[in-house]
């Protein structure tokens, strides 16, 4: 477990972490959001010791990352998939960590296997592309057989099937009973790769909770309904304090009330209807409602140029 206690980070007159606490529970893909700048990536630095906290604390299993013992054995982190010496190979790379932790050859050889590595163990780094440099950085974190685990933007450089094979792999760890932590942009790879989400913005925590639960505290659910009399609909709905508005396949998409008044009012005025349900909105849609106040680099609104000849 991962527990961040009034956890604070200021640099000079920059509030990067601001007084946050929450807890990354075992059996869970933990899904790390916000955005840019928002003090992900300072957060995960604290958690691993690489940045000292101005104030609060953090630990793992109840530690200081600076006081284990045999870190790489308690904690596996990818953060930076750069972060490599590029004349060293794959398999020199991680067999100069497995030496430091007092592990075997042969573990070298199975996260090699386990990333889809090892017919480039022995090829030098610098030749590698980012996803190589990817399933390498993740093979380093799963070195020491660690109960705790934490990814930033994982997914980098990664094609379809090694999209499809890292949220397979994350989804195991924490079926293991490990503790996974991903930090990531991609809303689409989130809905579909976690099941808690910790989301911050400007260094202070927004959101504490299961996908599920966040999305629908969005409140932008809406119904699609699909009627011969459709237009006759509108107007009832739009007369009973509804917003509608044309929708898809000659469907009217309908907010402000429940999906009961709908079928209450068409059948009380003899209005066939042929569809009607709750379309849900998606994490990306939840996470820019919950958020648009917290970015901190925005672009302005395009306003189109005139010439004159």
């Amino acid at each position: 477990m991962i527990e961040a206690t009034a956890l604070t980070k200021r640099y000079g007159g920059t509030m990067a972490v601001d007084d946050l606490t929450f807890a990354v529970r075992p059996g869970h893909v933990t899904g790390f959001l916000g955005p840019n700048g928002a003090g992900k990536s300072t957060t995960m630095r604290m958690i691993l010791g690489l940045d000292a906290p101005t104030k609060g604390s953090v630990t793992v299993d109840g530690h200081r990352f600076a006081d284990l013992i045999w870190p790489l054995h308690r904690v596996g982190a990818l953060l930076d998939a750069n972060a490599l010496h590029g004349g060293r190979t794959a398999h020199a790379h991680l067999s100069a960590l497995a030496r430091s932790s007092g592990i075997g050859p042969s573990r070298v050889r199975g996260v090699l296997a386990e990333v889809g590595l090892s017919s480039v163990a022995h090829k030098r780094v610098r030749g590698f592309s980012l996803g190589m440099k990817q399933r390498l950085g993740i093979a380093a974190a799963l070195l020491g057989d660690p109960g705790i685990l934490m990814f930033d933007e994982p997914v980098n450089g990664l094609d379809p099937e090694g999209i499809r094979w890292i949220r397979e792999l994350f989804r195991r760890l924490a079926g293991e009973g490990r503790t996974v932590l991903v930090s990531s942009h991609l809303m689409s790879e989130m809905a579909l790769t976690a099941d808690h989400l910790l989301i911050i913005g400007r260094g202070r925590l927004i959101a504490d909770t299961s996908v599920t639960d966040f999305v629908s505290s969005a409140g932008t659910s809406r119904l699609l309904v699909r009627s011969s009399s459709s237009g006759e609909l509108a107007r009832l709905l739009l007369a009973d304090g509804a917003a509608v508005e044309p929708g898809p396949d000659a469907q009217i998409v309908v907010t402000g009330v429940s999906a009961e008044v709908v079928g209450d009012l068409a059948a009380g005025h003899n209005i066939p209807i042929y569809d009607l349900h709750t379309e849900h909105a998606s994490l990306e849609e939840a996470f820019m409602t919950l958020t648009a106040d917290r970015v901190e680099f925005r672009a302005a609104a395009h306003t189109p140029t005139t010439s004159e000849d």
